[in-house]
């Protein structure tokens, strides 16, 4: 069987290539090239970021990889479709107050989508996709399903809870049953000189305002009272649950309890008022059927680095939940993941839109 891996340039992507040759698989090695190189010239960045001008370093790296490991190698010109899904995504989220999750995008529409499908018209011919993400995949009553990866403090199911069933059936997850420390291990095994290399932290690594390519807008900083407490010079400089740089005096902690388009206002409270019982949650996906859960004791997510924990959900409508949690969450995020679980199986989640 032919199979497409995705490479980095990083010790995971490199170690799913090197296990899945051992495993007798004709591998094949390929990056997408996601940075506009014209465009954004000027732009910073830094490195252990997934998009920024360290690009054509990672392909260099993930081309001696493939050498090192004897597999043909490729790059895929995913750009445009890039810039027009993710990039134009976080800037419209961003703008409006909202809090985008662009790994949660680009994986459900640029990696596991554009990608291969671009890999496949430039002649790359494999039957299975795989990646380095540290996921399990299983089944369930019948039903392909995704599964948290053994090392829960590097499980990516989060990102990938919209992944179709279909990108699913042609995934290959070869990392998901091992933990970082083991893959940093068989990657000197494998005589890979990126073992030691540190993983990407950000999707940008630079100043997000040079993204989002847009002009100071001054507005008010107020309490929940509404009482003017100071300026700021545009919404999307703030995220809620933030408390450092706010930059207005207060005899107590103040926190971002919400950013509201429609008045162009930071709201900021103590710290009491950052927690919610439940949230609202629209654009659904569901990688198993949701409705054997409904109402029953599962858990969520409700960003990437926390554990899940115990909640219920309810349908308002098809493509509209409710989930209540056992313990009030802190800093929901308007334009954030809420990703559901049963044990270990990944259900689906949303987009969440507000918070309760």
């Amino acid at each position: 069987m032919k199979v497409l891996v995705g490479l980095s340039g990083g010790v995971d992507s490199a170690v799913a290539a090197a296990l899945l040759k051992k495993q007798g698989y004709d591998v094949i090695g390929a990056t997408m090239s996601i940075w506009g190189k014209d465009e954004y010239h000027d732009f910073q960045g830094h490195e252990n970021a997934c998009f920024g001008p360290d690009e054509i370093k990672n392909i260099k790296e993930a081309e001696r990889i493939a050498k090192k490991l004897d597999i043909p190698y490729f790059t895929v010109d995913c750009r445009n479709n890039y810039e027009k899904t993710v990039i134009e995504n976080f800037r419209k989220e961003y703008l409006s107050g909202r809090t985008p999750n662009p790994c949660v995008w680009c994986n459900q529409n640029i990696k596991f989508g554009v990608f291969p499908l671009a890999a496949k018209k430039q002649g790359i011919d494999f039957d299975k996709f795989a990646t380095g993400h540290y996921a399990i995949i299983d089944e369930l009553n019948g039903e392909t399903c995704l599964k948290r990866g053994v090392d829960y403090k590097k499980d990516q199911t989060y990102f990938l809870y919209r992944l179709s069933k279909e990108q699913i059936s042609n995934l290959i997850l070869p990392l998901g049953k091992y933990t970082k420390d083991e893959i940093r291990k068989m990657a000197a095994e494998f005589g890979l000189d990126v073992a030691n290399k540190p993983d990407s932290q950000d999707f940008y690594g630079g100043d997000y305002n040079e993204l989002l390519k847009t002009k100071e807008k001054e507005g008010n900083i107020v309490d929940t009272d509404g009482k003017i407490l100071g300026k700021h010079k545009g919404i999307w400089n703030f995220t809620v649950g933030q408390r450092r740089g706010i930059k207005v005096s207060s005899t107590e902690p103040l926190y971002v309890i919400s950013l509201n388009e429609k008045t162009n206002e930071v709201v900021v409270g103590r710290r009491d008022k950052t927690f919610n019982k439940s949230l609202i949650a629209k654009n659904l996906n569901f990688q198993i059927d949701p409705e054997q859960f409904e109402g029953k004791l599962i858990s969520a997510k409700i960003r990437s680095v926390q554990l899940p924990t115990k909640a219920q959900f309810k349908f308002l409508d098809k493509d509209t939940i409710e989930i209540i949690f056992d313990e009030y969450q802190k800093s929901i995020a308007i334009g954030q993941s809420a990703v559901l679980y049963d044990n270990d199986v990944l259900i689906g989640g949303g987009i969440i839109e507000s918070a309760i």
